[in-house]
């Protein structure tokens, strides 16, 4: 299945988005998407009531805006240098363990929503990633078995603040948090809609021209190797986000280095999940 939830902000309902690219209200359902309705094996119980409804259930107007596809998680956890290219035009040695920071859930929003410039940023910078979403409560688990504890995937553009994030002091969160900074979406595929997410295309463009164009077959520390290492050190709970990292082609990393401006036009995607599109506006 594909899930998204849609309407104004605050205000987003559950919805599923269809094979034959039919957006359906599933409010009747009865549950948002989120830690309770993953945690509950919720995914069983919506297949029963999509082949249920999947005629009768309203249809969602072609204008609706879209949401984040899950309800605030828990946590986002992000995975910083997973990949050999971005690692060497940041300068920085690809690490031996995966690097793990966090990125605030206050800076999640919908795929299309605008992405606003914090006040005193200069160095907004784009990093188009894949991002896993945690089903069920994960603690120690093993690599082998990681997989059973995955609900989906999702496309993610980590925004980034570099000077707030490398020349203020402290850890990487303080860069990576600011209000919309996260959007999520359009949707979120569940495990079997990408029985081959270890090799999907990734692509970010600014104003049209193409930035970054990588696969994930190309991350240093794999789905399963990231889901097992994280829950060494932490619960992961259901609705948990984890992002994978970025591959080369960010801002930071051009000659001279090149960051966003108002008016500015973001566009990215991964097979199988979909695009999104984030207009440049300035801090407010």
């Amino acid at each position: 299945m594909k899930l998204i939830r849609w309407s104004e902000p605050g205000r987003e309902k559950p919805g599923i988005l269809l094979t034959d690219g039919a957006r359906i209200d599933a409010s009747g359902f009865g549950s948002d998407y989120d830690e309770a309705f993953l945690g509950n094996d919720g995914l069983t119980a919506l297949r029963r009531w999509l082949d249920a409804n999947a005629h009768s259930a309203p249809r969602i107007p072609p204008s609706a805006r879209l949401g984040p596809p899950i309800a605030r998680p828990s946590k986002m956890v992000c995975i910083g240098l997973n990949f050999r290219d971005h690692a060497a035009e940041s300068k920085m040695e690809p690490p031996k363990e995966p690097v793990i920071f966090f990125k605030a859930t206050t800076a999640l929003v919908g795929p299309n929503d605008p992405l606003v410039i914090p006040r005193k940023a200069t160095k907004v910078d784009w990093e188009v990633e894949l991002a896993v979403v945690v089903g069920k409560k994960a603690s120690y688990v093993s690599p082998e078995e990681a997989l059973e504890f995955v609900a989906g995937f999702v496309l993610h553009n980590d925004y980034s603040e570099r000077s707030f994030q490398l020349e203020r002091g402290g850890q990487w969160v303080k860069g990576k948090s600011a209000d919309t900074f996260a959007p999520l979406g359009p949707f979120l595929a569940t495990r079997d809609e990408l029985p081959d997410f270890n090799a999907l295309r990734m692509w970010l463009k600014v104003n049209g021209e193409l930035r970054q164009n990588s696969s994930t077959a190309n991350l240093i520390f794999d789905v399963p190797t990231l889901v097992s290492y994280i829950s060494q050190f932490m619960t992961l709970l259901p609705g948990d986000v984890i992002s994978t990292g970025t591959p080369a082609g960010v801002g930071m990393g051009m000659s001279p280095p090149q960051y966003l401006k108002p008016g500015d036009v973001v566009e990215l995607g991964i097979d199988g999940l979909g695009e999104s599109r984030q207009q440049v506006l300035a801090s407010r």
